[in-house]
């Protein structure tokens, strides 16, 4: 990933910017791709007092990712497609420059700052210039599925039906604690039990030691895999959503179930009875479309909730971008 001013690079059409954060960087990564053309991806690095108040315009505002970032200002891409609170700094002072600017997620400010906003539908978020999206924005489709399968092609030898367990962390808007996790665990073994299969579980950086240990400690001795971080080899995510047979996610990240309901697999989400605000809005919209179901529930429709290409698409038509 290249540094924000980075030098010595000619600008390409579109830049891609974040905090560098996974979840903000794979929106914005995911809608440029979506658009064609060459992308530049920026990793910003937000100094005081700028990114305390972000995406708000303090004066010299220029200068609140370095002095690359501001050199870089002087030759704006065509388009600047941001994720997050501090990139929506960096769009804004990008579309001052001439470039058409894209916010992903809700800037919290009059949406008007920029050419589009992309939100999604849990947000609430109105108005002439915004775009939503039910979910977030991520480059799962059928072509990106079979290169995950390709490049995790050893998962083939694995025992099916194969269930997929993607762990985020806890929150206070979707909480659950070790008890309710070691109950989910053995819910999983009883499945794999009775239809025999596998598990293929991973962790995030969110997820509590305590829940770490737990997952090791439920699937040590069941076919599959259990990935937990770097000293466990590759991060194996793109496989699992590729190999499994069924999903069950976590209530507590969007990003993740968004892409589990990317995949052509039944999706379980966890818990979901306790999740609130914002969460609970988006797990309410799949559950009434039937492309979720809880531990007891099979999903009723399998479709899967790819909205990328259409915000894409929107992006072109709005603003007159990238059009064959």
């Amino acid at each position: 990933m290249e540094r924000a001013g980075a030098a010595g690079i000619d600008s390409p059409q579109i830049w891609s910017l974040s905090d560098g954060r996974a979840g903000n960087a794979r929106q914005a990564d995911a809608l440029a791709d979506a658009l064609g053309g060459a992308v530049r991806t920026l990793s910003l690095a937000p100094r005081a007092p700028w990114r305390w108040f972000a995406p708000r315009a303090l004066p010299a505002a220029g200068h609140a990712f370095g002095a690359g970032f501001a050199d870089a200002l002087a030759a704006p891409p065509a388009l600047a497609i941001g994720c997050g609170r501090q990139a929506a700094l960096a769009t804004r002072l990008l579309r001052a420059r001439g470039a058409a600017a894209v916010q992903i997620l809700d800037p919290r400010i009059d949406p008007t700052h920029w050419d589009l906003v992309v939100a999604p539908e849990h947000d609430g978020l109105a108005g002439d210039n915004v775009v939503t999206l039910l979910g977030s924005l991520n480059p799962v489709d059928d072509a990106w599925l079979q290169r995950a399968r390709d490049a995790f092609a050893a998962f083939a030898d694995l025992p099916s039906p194969r269930i997929a367990l993607l762990v985020g962390g806890p929150t206070a808007q979707a909480p659950y604690d070790g008890a309710g996790f070691d109950a989910l665990c053995a819910r999983i073994e009883a499945m794999r039990t009775q239809a025999g299969g596998s598990v293929l579980a991973t962790t995030s950086r969110r997820t509590p030691p305590g829940i770490v240990d737990a997952l090791r400690r439920h699937f040590a001795r069941t076919p599959g895999l259990a990935w937990c971080g770097p000293d466990d080899g590759p991060n194996p995510y793109p496989g699992l959503l590729a190999w499994a047979d069924r999903i069950v996610c976590t209530p507590d990240s969007v990003n993740m179930v968004s892409e589990a309901c990317a995949t052509r697999a039944p999706v379980h989400v966890f818990n979901l009875e306790r999740a609130r605000a914002r969460p609970r809005r988006f797990l309410d919209a799949l559950l009434a479309r039937g492309r979720i179901g809880g531990m007891d529930d099979e999903p009723a429709a399998i479709t899967p909730l790819r909205e990328t290409a259409r915000v894409a698409e929107a992006v072109r038509v709005k603003l007159g971008v990238f059009r064959d």
